[in-house]
């Protein structure tokens, strides 16, 4: 068994304007599953598909009080295209952010509700991802967390160091999955956070055990009013495993 990413969860106190900003932020489509849910995908997509990890933006009334320990870093192509880009986010809604980047060649900058997220400068390895160059992911330990979302998902271990760890998808396709050393530790709900799903025919009870027993946890929250599972990775940072699909 295995699970690999399909999605990134938003909460938003406002899903469907928050939703309009990366829909026109990436070139996607918009739909919503029901009142409060607002999903984002690539126009014709096929869900799901490794091409593309999606976006649901989920309606929260809670403020944003911390920096996310999950961001979107943003693809480019040319300086000219990323200057065009943080332009167009700009007109948008977006702000620029200062997280403590310094002097950096890429822009850091916050959609509408204050969620950072990268506009890179152009590079080579992000050149067939899509919008979307990389999911990243804040952590204290990239080897173990390389470790743990190595053997959860059957996507491909690209570079493990002290400092960062890279998966993307076994067939070479869509954004990269980065586990990014930094110095804060979590502290609160995350407000991002990644989904993963199981295949067709997988049982979800026994891909729960089989995360737990590779040091996922199972948070304290009332689950009545949920059908799907949700789990933390050995930092903490919850997940959401999906039903099979």
């Amino acid at each position: 068994m295995a699970t690999r990413l399909v999605q990134i969860n938003m909460k938003a106190r406002d899903d469907s304007a928050l939703g309009r900003f990366w829909a026109e932020a990436l070139g996607w489509g918009v739909d919503s599953e029901g009142p409060g849910v607002t999903n984002l995908e690539p126009v014709g997509f096929a869900y799901p598909d490794p091409v593309a990890v999606c976006i649901d933006i989920v309606a929260r009334p809670e403020p944003k009080t911390v920096k996310n320990r999950v961001h979107l870093d943003l693809a480019t192509t040319s300086t000219a295209h990323q200057a065009e880009l943080v332009a167009r986010l700009k007109d948008l809604g977006a702000t620029l952010a200062d997280v403590g980047q310094g002097d950096v060649p890429w822009t850091v900058m916050a959609d509408p509700e204050g969620n950072e997220f990268c506009v890179l400068e152009p590079r080579p390895v992000y050149q067939d991802t899509g919008p979307v160059a990389a999911v990243v992911v804040d952590c204290t330990d990239p080897r173990e967390m390389a470790r743990f979302w190595g053997e959860a998902m059957d996507w491909t271990l690209c570079e493990v160091t002290d400092e960062q760890a890279t998966m993307r998808s076994a067939k070479g396709v869509g954004p990269y999955l980065e586990f990014v050393r930094t110095p804060d530790t979590k502290s609160v709900w995350n407000r991002v956070h990644l989904d993963v799903r199981p295949y067709p025919g997988d049982d979800l009870a026994a891909e729960a055990a089989r995360l737990c027993a590779l040091g996922a946890t199972a948070p304290d929250f009332d689950r009545s009013a949920i059908s799907w599972t949700v789990l933390a990775d050995p930092e903490g940072n919850e997940f959401c495993l999906l039903t099979p699909r």
